[in-house]
């Protein structure tokens, strides 16, 4: 990735910014090109990575969405900032297929988790079992953007 971005801009980050909000739509990608940085999820830490090219905002930019998580700085970091993706990646292939082909393995690793779930569970009748029901609209949703929460927690935003 860093190879396909090596023309966009860099800029320099203290620790302790916050480059996303969760819940706030910026329409900015961000790859890192070096530092550490955290991902949070409410108020979970849900990853932290120093992963050069690792790409921050993309499910945002691509499906025209709030951000799913925070993103801050735990380092001094470099990224390559792109302020428009939505129109930047159209005109740029190469980037909108490795963003794709990443999206594809996050997708095929959590369908590969809910599929092993699913023959441990299957045979149970609480909220272990529904995860037949998770794969299925995972697997056949088209065009829609999926709202998160449960019956037991409607409003939860995970």
């Amino acid at each position: 990735m860093l190879d396909l971005c090596r023309d966009l801009p860099a800029v320099r980050y203290e620790p302790g910014v916050t480059l996303l909000s969760e819940g706030e739509q910026t329409g900015i990608l961000y790859i890192l090109i070096e530092g550490r940085v955290e991902i949070v999820k409410g108020a979970f830490q849900v990853y932290e990575t120093s992963e050069p090219g690792s790409v921050f905002g993309e499910i945002s930019a691509l499906l025209n969405i709030p951000h799913t998580a925070t993103v801050k700085t735990l380092g001094t970091c470099r990224m390559h900032v792109v302020s428009r993706a939505a129109d930047f990646l159209p005109s740029n292939p190469d980037i909108a297929f490795y963003l794709s082909r990443l999206l594809a393995q996050r997708l095929h690793s959590v369908t590969s988790y809910l599929v092993d779930l699913k023959s441990q569970f299957e045979d149970r009748h609480d909220h272990l079992g529904m995860v037949d029901e998770v794969l299925h609209s995972i697997l056949h949703q088209q065009d829609e953007v999926f709202v998160p929460g449960s019956d037991r927690c409607p409003d939860t935003k995970i």
